[in-house]
């Protein structure tokens, strides 16, 4: 399985955050209840870390609504000598 952090973003508007929140804990799904926000330091969006086959696994349960705007990213670990040989296949 593959680790993925997940960021839906949302307007900066007082009932943007409230119907998000409750769009996501409406869900019932442990990923959701479980998002870490940003609202109250400015930043409107909501990230969740999920371990899951494939990005649109990930993507799909992100409520049907914010799924347009989401960001998916898959997240590794590197040792260093991981690191040094990624780092030259990605940057030739």
């Amino acid at each position: 399985m593959a680790k993925y952090l997940i960021e839906v973003p949302h307007e900066n508007k007082k009932e943007a955050c409230q119907r998000a929140v409750e769009v996501f804990l409406a869900t019932g799904s442990h990923f959701m209840t479980n998002a870490d926000w940003g609202c109250e330091d400015g930043e409107h969006k909501a990230w969740i870390m999920v371990e899951l086959d494939d990005k649109g696994e990930a993507k799909n349960i992100v409520p049907p609504q914010f799924r347009d705007r989401a960001k998916i990213v898959e997240l590794v670990k590197f040792t260093k000598a991981d690191f040094e040989i990624t780092v030259d296949h990605h940057h030739e």
